[in-house]
């Protein structure tokens, strides 16, 4: 089985974090973390910062490793690393998302995320802290 390695921005402003809504292919209407596929000699901080850079057109800050998930998908294998993240700048603008949202602790469970995002949800839901 094919495998893929991607990172994802769990962007955190005032309580909340940032949740996106894919707007195309197989997986179209359901929320995930913003982030992408690390291309060749890029370091998970660096893939993140340029995949943020191009899907919302903002700059972040990778604060620390929140947690990497290891998925099985029909057609293929994901490992997903998830970091915690702060914006540098606060505009953001949806490029490649056809909605987003910020959620507070209590709203996670008001979209339909991808099921590995799911996993992340629930390492979120069990700290003491909002992320």
């Amino acid at each position: 089985m094919k495998r893929i390695e991607v990172v994802a921005a769990i962007i955190r402003k005032e309580g909340r974090i940032f949740a996106t809504q894919r707007g195309y292919g197989e997986w179209k209407d359901w929320w995930e973390f913003p982030g992408g596929k690390m291309e060749p000699g890029e370091t998970p901080e660096e893939a993140l910062k340029r995949e943020i850079r191009e899907e919302l057109s903002t700059e972040i800050r990778v604060d620390e490793l929140l947690c990497t998930v290891e998925y099985d998908y029909p057609k293929f294998a994901l490992t997903l690393h998830c970091y915690l993240c702060s914006l540098v700048t606060e505009a953001l603008h949806l490029n490649e998302h056809e909605a987003a949202r910020w959620l507070a602790k209590d709203e996670l469970d008001s979209v339909k995320w991808l099921p590995a995002d799911r996993e992340v949800i629930e390492k979120i839901k069990m700290r003491n802290e909002m992320v």
